[in-house]
This record gives C-alpha cells, sequence and structure tokens, in this order.
C-alpha cells in the first residue's frame, strides 16, 4: 500500500522535528518517520538532561566562526532562524528559557523534556502525521543520481518512493534525512543515513566520533580522582613534545579517564592525532607564571613554616587532589615545610603547572556527543539544504559534515538547518 504525503521527514530528533513542524505549518502534508517508538531520544539526553538549547551569541558572522572551515556552510540558515530565532520560538511555545555562563541557554526549568515536549505540541498542532517504529529499508529511485552540475532530465536522480522494514510504502514529493549520526547508538543513531545517501551518490566524508571523553593510561590515579571536577583551568594536548590543542575551562576526571568541556571540545584533535604518544598537561594554575607561582608557594610555607607538607596544600589545590600531588612531588608528607628545599619546591611548582596524562585513546562513539563528518557539504545547497544530486532530497542536522564545540553550538545546527529544510521543501 502506497501512503502519499507531500514531504517524509526522517529521524525524529532535533533536526526532523524542527523540519516537520515548519513544513507543515506552511501547509503542506507531511510524515515523520521514527525507527523509535517514541520521539527525540537523544534530545532528551543533551546538556546530561538540561537541553543546552543554543548558544545566544551576538553576532551570526561571529557565531559561524566557531564551526572551523565549515562554519560559513551555516551563514543563511542561522540569518534566517539563528539563536535569536530559537530562544523566541521555544519562548513562545511555553518554555522559558535562561542564559548562563558562556552564552549557554537552558529550560529555566533544567529539563529537557518541556523543550521535547514543546515539539511534540508543534507537531500536533500542524498535523504532522507520525509514524513510530518504523524503520527505513532503503529508498526507490528509477535512475542512477545526477552528479552535481550535470542535469539528465527532469525525472533522473529523482526519489519515488522509500520503503519501510515491514513492507510499507510511502510515498512522497520530498524527502528530508534528518538521522543524525553514530553517536549513542542505543538511541537510534546508528548511521543509516550515511549509507542511504551514499547508495545515491552522495560523498560522506570520514566519521570520527566528536565531543567523546578520553581514556587515560593512568588509571589508578584517575580512579582516585574520580568525581574531582576542575574550573578554571588549562588543559593542553602534546605529540611528540609539540602543542597540538589547548584550552582554559572545566574539566573532569572519571572512573577511566577525563571528561567535562575542555576535554570534549579537545578530543576530535587528540583522535585525529593518534596513532603516537599522546599527552594531556593540565596547568592548575594558568593565572600565575612558574615565577609568580613559586613566590605564592614561597611566602604559603614562611606562614605556615611550622606546618607539615601535607597540611600546606589546601589553599593551593583541591582537597581530592592533594593525595596524588604529595606522592609525585616526591616529598615526604610529614616534612615540615621550613625543611622543604628548593628543588623540592621546584617539582610542586611544575606539577601544579604542568600536571602531565598520557591519553590511551578516545571512548568512541558510544559516549560521543556528536559524529564528525557526513554527507559533503560541497554536494548541498546551503541556502535550501537540497542535495544538489537529488532533485528532491533534503539533509538536516548531524548527519552533514559539521559539527562544533560544547555550549549549544550542535543544536543550533539542527534548529537552524531543519528549519531551512522544512520551509525550502514546502516553498520548492
Amino acid at each position: 500500500m502506497n501512503e502519499d504525503y507531500d514531504i517524509a521527514v526522517i529521524g525524529g530528533g532535533p533536526a526532523g522535528l524542527m523540519a516537520a513542524g515548519r513544513a507543515a505549518e506552511l501547509g503542506a502534508r507531511v510524515v515523520l518517520i521514527e525507527k523509535n517508538n517514541t520521539l527525540g531520544n537523544k534530545l532528551l539526553l543533551t546538556g546530561k538532561g538540561r537541553c543546552n538549547i543554543t548558544n545566544d551569541t551576538e553576532d551570526v558572522r561571529e557565531m559561524v566562526q566557531v564551526y572551523g572551515k565549515n562554519g560559513k556552510f551555516l551563514l543563511s540558515s542561522f540569518f534566517k532562524f539563528g539563536p535569536k530565532e530559537t530562544i523566541r520560538f521555544f519562548n513562545e511555545r511555553s518554555v522559558k528559557t535562561k542564559t548562563e555562563r558562556g552564552n549557554r541557554v537552558f529550560p529555566a526549568s533544567d529539563n529537557s523534556l518541556h523543550v521535547l515536549n514543546a515539539l511534540k505540541r508543534y507537531l500536533k498542532k500542524n498535523k504532522v502525521a507520525l509514524e513510530l517504529d518504523a524503520k527505513v529499508k532503503r529508498f526507490v529511485y528509477p535512475a542512477l543520481p545526477r552528479q552535481a552540475g550535470q542535469g539528465q532530465g527532469e525525472k533522473d536522480g529523482k526519489i519515488e518512493k522509500l520503503v519501510l522494514a515491514n513492507g510499507r510504502k510511502i510515498k512522497a514529493g520530498k524527502y528530508i534525512i534528518c538521522t543524525g549520526g553514530k553517536s549513542y547508538s542505543f538511541t537510534g543513531s546508528t548511521g543509516e543515513g550515511y549509507v542511504w545517501a551514499k547508495k545515491m551518490g552522495h560523498t560522506i566524508e570520514d566519521l570520527a566520533p566528536a565531543l567523546t571523553p578520553v581514556i587515560t593510561e593512568e588509571k589508578l590515579w584517575t580512579k582516585q580522582l574520580e568525581g574531582l571536577s576542575l574550573k578554571n583551568v588549562e588543559i593542553s594536548v602534546w605529540k611528540n613534545d609539540k602543542k597540538i590543542d589547548s584550552r582554559f575551562g572545566e574539566a573532569l576526571f572519571t572512573a577511566d579517564g577525563m571528561s567535562g568541556p575542555i576535554i570534549l571540545d579537545m578530543s576530535k584533535n587528540i583522535g585525529k592525532a593518534f596513532p603516537g604518544a599522546i599527552k594531556i598537561k593540565i596547568d592548575f594554575k594558568p593565572a600565575l607564571s612558574f615565577e609568580k607561582l613559586d613566590k605564592r608557594i614561597q611566602r604559603d610555607f614562611e606562614e605556615g613554616s611550622k606546618k607539615m607538607y601535607r597540611n600546606i596544600l589546601d589553599k593551593l589545590l583541591p582537597k581530592k587532589l592533594i593525595p596524588l600531588v604529595i606522592e609525585l612531588s616526591g616529598i615526604p608528607s610529614a616534612k615540615k615545610v621550613s625543611d622543604i628545599t628548593k628543588e623540592e619546591r621546584n617539582r610542586l611548582v611544575h606539577l601544579m603547572k604542568e600536571f602531565e596524562i598520557r591519553v590511551k585513546k578516545l571512548t568512541g562513539y558510544r559516549k560521543a556527543i556528536v559524529t564528525s563528518g557526513g554527507v559533503k557539504l560541497s554536494e548541498i545547497d546551503p541556502n535550501t539544504m537540497k542535495s544538489k544530486l537529488i532533485d528532491n532530497l533534503y539533509f538536516a542536522g548531524e548527519v552533514i559534515d559539521i559539527d562544533g564545540p560544547t555550549g549549544g553550538y550542535n543544536l543550533q545546527i539542527c534548529w537552524s538547518t531543519g528549519r531551512l529544510a522544512g520551509e525550502s521543501a514546502t516553498q520548492q
């Protein structure tokens, strides 16, 4: 049995929800096809369940720079529906928002479910047909896909219909693929969109986990430090004594390594640096030079000259870190501060400025927030999100080859490209 619609959106994540809702709002007959039995599974996990909706950056041109060389692709979609429009969209649908450090925008309730419910109401109001528990098996197109810039006739490279795993066929005038990447595969993001796009002639840029924690060689250390949150630190990544990345901000020790905003944002570059010996260096006091930190420690030692070494570090380091620093410094914990030598003090300074940890590997897709790589941008029209190879195909969200740092940047890609794809598919 064939079921006809104007637009079929595949994928019930943030990009798909926005695309389907917007297309239906403009009058199209829309079906949203989702392989899970519920919508927005991955959306509920974002921001540790709080949902970092966007980053409230004032200047869109400045914002796209954080995405690197691919950022300019987003200019059109961001100018049409950027952070301000996203915040207004949710505010108008009963989701009050708040802005935290780094311009990160969250629902005032700190509950991602409220964001998802607003999008569900958006679909319901605009009469989007839902197909849940509906896995797409294949797309049917009668001719080989065109190469970009080569016309082969009006019907060439045009999708005719799609077939579900249960044999049902769904026919639409336009199709929007919003299937996400390969990260958090337990939510349904298993990379089918890449397979379909490749079969239809699209190039898939190398895929890799991004915004993912790291696993370190020093498991005993990290187990000892598990749960320790670091603030206002600088962390750099080194390969063969060459610095390849450096960030300032927050990080977190886990049972088998490190996570937190700094680590997640650097994980893409860490992954590219393999194979080889990769080290992380933590500067616990980035505001102080080696010389100034040494003077600070000397002053503390003079004020507490009668104290034992193990009792003098509480003003300099987090409590959980002190036993390990004492061990690594090689200074006896019961030694009087007044007896500590210049050489010993110098070891302490270097530990606080260059605390080294060896990176074993990344945790991979199972804990990655997003996927790097995807459908090649030069094969998509940035003004419409339409495929340049397939006449009635559009892409939106994580499936395309662009990703950003933590802080709401990746969800903004979904909102902006999803809305633009929905509008374009309706209007063209």
